[in-house]
Order: C-alpha cells, then structure tokens, then sequence
C-alpha cells in the first residue's frame, strides 16, 4: 500500500483523518480536482493516502460539512462548486415580508483601484501601501431598492476583476471559475445603522432612515480572507433571513 509521507510525519499532532482533509484541501488549492469534478472513491485515496477508507470517509465528512466539497448518494463526492444560483441564494440573505426569495438585480455604482486604507489594510490583513480594488453597487429585489453595498479585495488576488467582472450580478462563482477562488466560510456581524445622505438618495429615502447593515468577510479555501463587504438594506419591505440546521 503507498503511503504519504506527509500523513504520517511523526511530528504531526493532528488526528489522522484531519492530516488526510489537509491534503485533500491542498491538492485541490493545486488543481488536481476542478470545481465540479468527482475526487476518487474512499478505496482510491486510501490506498493512496496509505490510511482506511474509515480514515478517508471521516475527511470527507468534515469536507461536505463545510461545503468544500458535495456527497451525492449512489454518484460519489464532487469538489463544490459556486453556481450563480448557489452564489445567489447561499449568501444573498433578504427576502420579502413573507418569507419569499427574489433574485436580485445589480447597478454598479462606481468601481476601481486605490490604495487600502488603514481599516481595509486590517480586514483584508494587507500590509500599508498595498492595492484593492472596490465596487460599489446597488442591489434591487423585483425593481425595489433594496440595499447599497461596497465590496473591497485585495487586487492581487483578484487581479483583473475590474475589467473582467463589470457589471456582474453574482460573483463567488466568478472569483472561482476565473481565479480559481474558492470563497468556503463567511461572517457577518449584524447592526442597525441611519442611512447617509448619499445612501438616503440611491435608496429612495430621506436621510437618517434605519437601514441594516451587514458587515461580512469572506475567506478562501486557503484560509486566505477574499473580500470585505459592507451592505446597508432597507428593512421596511425586507428582512433578512437564515437558517440553523
């Protein structure tokens, strides 16, 4: 049976099946499996791995649990994959006063390269001086306005994204079909806030009007921080919703 040695190095501390997720993630950060593609069955990378299928199967579980990659009974396991649909309505949290869910349309308001400024050095763990690129949008559900938001990542991550993702509705599966970005974990940190006067007249609304504001970080599949969004949405229609299973 082949074995890897980076599995079994006898300083690794780790348990063995969170040796073998690593070395999944990493061959996927190096593009042996694409978004979308089937990984091996649990026999082909045990024998591979030089560990049990039980090993194996426990990796994946944990893989599955965080959306890395998709299990599908009878078919196998598939590395995920960020779908407009998926990009849509997995993170897009506002819904009608009823419960129901629309797609939502995007203005691009203004977008572009500066320097990062200190508060965007720190949530994006850049270093003084380094490059982002910013967009800032306006998203409307069923042609209602319904949030102003401001997206800042590190350009040389994303290094072309202003030429080639303008105007794009959805774009976590941009940051992934294009760069290979893989967005697998967010935070949000909720809060009420009044709307600018800038925000008041995009939204249709007069200044000093309550608006949520959703405050999200976003990394990669190599722990990386992808992007910072700042969204400020109008609740008086809408409400954001999720989900704990």
């Amino acid at each position: 049976m082949k074995r890897v040695d980076a599995v079994h190095a006898p300083t690794e501390a780790r348990p063995l099946y969170a040796q073998v997720k690593a070395l999944i993630i990493q061959r996927l950060l190096q593009g042996t499996w694409r978004p979308g593609e089937a990984l091996p069955n649990e026999f082909q990378l045990a024998a591979d791995f030089g560990v049990s299928q039980g090993t194996v199967r426990k990796a994946l579980d944990e893989l599955a649990q965080e959306n890395i990659v998709v299990r599908y009974q009878g078919k196998g396991t598939f590395v995920a994959e960020h779908t407009p649909h998926r990009s849509l309505f997995h993170f897009f949290r506002l819904v009608d006063r009823d419960g129901s869910r629309h797609t939502p349309q995007s203005q691009w308001l203004d977008c572009g390269r500066r320097t990062a400024t200190p508060l965007e050095c720190e949530r994006l763990d850049l270093t003084e001086g380094a490059e982002v690129f910013f967009i800032r949008r306006l998203r409307s559900l069923s042609d209602v306005p319904a949030l102003v938001e401001t997206i800042v990542v590190n350009s040389s991550l994303l290094p072309d994204l202003d030429r080639e993702g303008r105007g794009l509705n959805t774009l976590y599966d941009f940051y992934q079909s294009r760069y290979g970005v893989m967005v697998v974990k967010s935070s949000e940190f909720l809060s009420a806030v009044a709307a600018t006067k800038e925000e008041a007249g995009i939204l249709g609304v007069t200044p000093g009007h309550p608006l949520l504001q959703i405050d999200r970080s976003a990394w990669g599949l190599d722990g990386r921080i992808v992007e910072w969004r700042l969204s400020r949405c109008l609740t008086d229609r809408f409400r954001y919703f999720t989900e704990l299973m």
